[in-house]
């Protein structure tokens, strides 16, 4: 089950993932479940992006809602 927290930082990254720290324990509990990821882009840098389970847990959320 995920924390407050780290349910906000899921929404966050699919809506405003350049604005989100990298360092945060929310985030790395997130890639630890496999529901975020980072990318590596050309300029060296790392971008968050959902992966398939974070987007399907959205759109469960979203349904019950």
């Amino acid at each position: 089950m995920l924390s407050p927290h780290e349910f906000a930082a899921l929404m966050l990254v699919r809506s405003a993932p350049d604005r989100i720290d990298l360092n945060g324990t929310d985030l790395e509990t997130l890639v630890e479940r496999q529901l975020v990821v980072l990318e590596p882009l050309a300029s060296g840098r790392q971008r968050l992006s959902l992966t398939l389970d974070g987007d399907l847990l959205l759109q469960a959320v979203a349904r019950n809602r």
